[in-house]
């Protein structure tokens, strides 16, 4: 008796965590608005998760697949019946918007929306200039490609509401942080290599509510007092989280070399944590309260801060409540479900921890290479790698495959999931898994 009340406090404690990031983002009924889902968590809705398939390939549980013109890594976004994703040349002159009917697969709306005359190199090939997600909300999308520029648009028509292009920034090796909705603004993050700052923005005008800079010490500054390699270890890609602490709601970002706190709704910073890596990349998630940070890079840590009204100023020796310091993701975010962290490193191995304790619970190989998020639908994990393969594993603290699915191109974009079906976007293609008798074939 005593075992199943700790169980239902538990419960009870994780439901208040969810409900109060769930408050911050609005009400939002769209399948998935965001690149981590409805929840903001990598989690489908129940009804939207219903009778999904769990096996595929290029002739099974294929609805449909059309091809896309240009390249880009950033998630579907769903919603009104519409998937809307960006896209860019491989120079990064010309940068799209897609709209594509749910249904059908047909391209309703393929826009130019930005074109830069020189675009900076992206000096690496994992990156592309249309890396962020858009975000979604009734009657309006937003797009965003870092410091090239930032639109909404009428999703119905597709028409241009609003731009933003002289929010500076040099990205070196392309933008990555997707935008975030927070009551009447758009909130973007720019760690680039001159400047590293928060942006608010009014949704409905586009102009300027706050911007704050990082105050980080990055420690990288050469004889000569520059930063080194051009200040290519103060970048990060991570795109924040919210959540409300008391009467305020945090803004949480990780960057180089620190994590923060803001407040949401003003940009004063709230609170930091130090650390010793960069290029973070994962968004945070909320456990009990307290945030669950990835750092990025090879050597990244995951740890727990402890969030509350006496989390402000420098938190390192006070506020952490674990820290595993190896054999963490370095680009995927961790799934944060039921209590337990799932996660997969670059090279293949899929990782269990509990999140109370931040022991590990269980470690395995699914084997390739990962740059995409994992999400949940079902009680089932989807792991996506850059074979083109998708790994599907039963939740739990028993490690148990269920299927290995491969498609003819790989993915570093994150799926997505609507209406009983999942959505992949590989390196030249859009597919909607379903299963056959819910959906016509195209």
């Amino acid at each position: 008796m005593l075992i199943d009340r700790c169980r239902d406090c538990v419960f009870f404690v994780c439901l208040i965590s969810l409900v109060s990031v769930q408050n911050v983002h609005g009400e939002n009924t769209m399948p998935w608005p965001d690149r981590s889902g409805p929840h903001f968590n990598g989690s489908a809705d129940e009804k939207d998760a219903a009778n999904l398939p769990i096996k595929w390939n290029e002739k099974e549980n294929v609805a449909w697949k059309i091809s896309l013109e240009e390249q880009g890594h950033s998630t579907p976004v769903i919603g009104e019946g519409r998937i809307w994703l960006t896209a860019a040349n491989e120079d990064g002159t010309k940068q799209f918007v897609y709209a594509i009917d749910e249904e059908s697969g047909e391209i309703l709306i393929h826009k130019l929306l930005f074109e830069n005359p020189d675009p900076e190199p992206l000096g690496n090939n994992i990156n592309t200039y249309a890396s962020p997600s858009c975000v979604l909300e009734e009657g309006a999308v937003y797009v965003h490609f870092g410091s090239y520029g930032t639109a909404k648009l009428n999703s119905s028509t597709g028409d241009v509401i609003w731009t933003r292009r002289d929010i500076e920034g040099r990205h070196f090796r392309g933008p990555g942080s997707s935008p975030v909705l927070f009551r009447n603004s758009l909130i973007l993050t720019f760690d680039c290599i001159d400047r590293q700052f928060l942006v608010s923005l009014d949704k409905e005008t586009g102009e300027t509510l706050w911007l704050t800079e990082r105050t980080t010490d990055y420690d990288d500054l050469d004889e000569n007092g520059q930063p080194k390699r051009e200040g290519d270890l103060r970048k990060a890609y991570s795109t924040p989280g919210l959540i409300e602490v008391g009467d305020r709601v945090h803004l949480v970002s990780a960057g180089s070399r620190a994590a923060f706190g803001y407040d949401a709704a003003t940009g004063e910073e709230l609170w930091t944590i130090t650390h010793d890596d960069y290029n973070a990349a994962a968004r945070p998630s909320f456990f009990r309260g307290n945030a669950i940070l990835n750092t990025g890079s090879r050597n990244a840590n995951l740890l727990c801060v402890r969030l509350d009204e006496t989390t402000q100023g420098n938190v390192d020796e006070s506020h952490v409540l674990w820290d595993r310091p190896r054999g963490n993701s370095r680009l995927a975010t961790p799934l944060l479900h039921d209590g337990l962290i799932y996660m997969v490193t670059d090279n293949g191995v899929a990782i269990c921890i509990d999140a109370e304790t931040g022991e590990e619970v269980w470690t395995d190989r699914v084997g390739g290479t990962f740059v995409a998020s994992p999400i949940i639908a079902n009680g089932n994990i989807y792991f996506c790698n850059e074979e083109g393969e998708t790994i599907v594993i039963k939740a739990g603290r028993e490690f148990e495959i269920l299927s290995k699915n491969t498609l003819d191109e790989g993915m570093r974009a994150s799926p997505a999931i609507a209406n009983g079906a999942i959505f992949l976007r590989t390196f030249g293609h859009l597919y909607k898994i379903k299963r056959p008798n819910e959906s016509s074939s195209k």
